[in-house]
């Protein structure tokens, strides 16, 4: 937790954020190359 408080304290609360959203997309655009793949090979 002070690794993330640390963080937010010397790159800013907006950056901190963008990253954070940055990653959840990312996390679900991965799901949903995956989703498209298996319907490619089936």
């Amino acid at each position: 937790m002070n690794d993330w408080l640390t963080m937010i304290q010397e790159v800013g609360f907006p950056i901190f954020v963008s990253f954070y959203l940055m990653h959840r997309v990312e996390t679900k655009l991965q799901m949903i190359h995956e989703a498209l793949i298996s319907l490619k090979v089936t």
